[in-house]
């Protein structure tokens, strides 16, 4: 998967785009997704779309321990289809995948951040059985 990585991070430029709370940052953005990619496969996940041997999407997840489930759940992440190839069902083969990896793990849920302003993603999420919780996302950088 290194091979991609060049695609993978012209992706999350395209995603961190549409997203008013993230820069895009090539040299950040190349080593998370080197993060993602080393070590163990058993806490994280990367999966890709292909056409013709080119990436044309992806979507990542990591797991959390929740408190509430009393168990592991996943925190999914980075997903992108290119916008020529959205509205094709990429996206949908691509989080059943990762629900697919998240089930043979064994958690119990499956969570996002969506920008509040992408009607088009929100809706997508709907579509596919994602609810939309009463919770919000605040954060605190730390330098």
């Amino acid at each position: 998967m290194y091979r991609d990585i060049d695609v993978l991070v012209s992706l999350l430029e395209e995603l961190f785009a549409i997203e008013s709370d993230f820069d895009f940052d090539a040299k950040k953005h190349r080593q998370g997704l080197r993060l993602m990619m080393d070590g163990c496969r058993k806490h994280k996940c990367i999966r890709v779309a292909e056409y013709n041997n080119r990436v044309i999407g992806m979507c990542s997840a990591q797991t959390l321990i929740s408190t509430v489930e009393g168990r592991m759940v996943a925190m999914v992440e980075d997903f992108v289809i290119q916008k020529q190839w959205q509205g094709k069902g990429i996206g949908r083969m691509l989080l059943e995948n990762i629900e697919l990896w998240s089930k043979i793990c064994g958690l119990t849920r499956l969570q996002l951040l969506a920008d509040s302003g992408n009607t088009p993603a929100l809706k997508f999420y709907r579509k596919n059985g994602w609810e939309p919780t009463q919770l919000i996302c605040i954060r605190k950088r730390l330098r």
